[in-house]
């Protein structure tokens, strides 16, 4: 696999109204988890449409694997243009960041907002241009994750090539543990 897709919940779908949150620094590692387990099967790209939550944080921690890993890259690829026009300026800031250390920023529509259609035009174009998806998602919590994860698996059942990596509630409880089991 050469290129995976990170998306999930958005933060307002998880609660996560704050920086300091402490479950972002979980989600990180989760997602550096598996990220780093890809890279040894030859991942070169992560992806995101740099959606707030899952994706930014996804972003981030890829940012801070770079630092090990210089051949590993980020592409933001958002569905339109100044998808952060409406953020906080500490949301924007961070998004920033993010793109500023991308190694490949593009939009998939060349406007601003006008609808719905263009999310779904960044599915297609995501799904078409990724190997797999890691996706933070839990079954028992559907939220706007479910129709990217809905798409994914079609694509994995009619290529047999495309692979689909879930964290789930549980994975993340497990990290918590261990953190916490750390400092014991």
């Amino acid at each position: 696999m050469k290129r995976v897709l990170i998306t999930g919940y958005k933060a307002t779908e998880l609660g996560i109204f704050s920086q300091k949150h402490p479950g972002i620094a979980i989600i990180k590692k989760a997602i550096a988890k598996q990220v780093t387990a890809l890279m040894d099967e030859g991942l070169e790209w992560v992806i995101v449409s740099g959606q707030w939550g899952v994706e930014v944080w996804a972003a981030e921690a890829v940012i801070e694997l770079k630092q090990q890993h210089p051949n590993l890259q980020l592409a933001v690829i958002t569905p339109f243009l100044e998808q952060e026009e409406k953020w906080s300026d500490d949301k924007k800031e961070i998004y920033n960041h993010v793109l500023q250390h991308a190694d490949y920023v593009n939009s998939v529509t060349k406007t601003k907002y006008e609808g719905p259609w263009q999310f779904k035009e960044k599915n297609r174009f995501l799904l078409r241009n990724s190997d797999g998806m890691i996706i933070l998602y839990d079954e028992e919590t559907e939220g706007s994750p479910k129709y990217m994860r809905e798409q994914a698996l079609n694509q994995a059942a009619k290529t047999n090539t495309y692979t689909l990596y879930t964290i789930t509630a549980f994975d993340l409880q497990s990290i918590a543990e261990d953190e916490m089991n750390r400092y014991d």
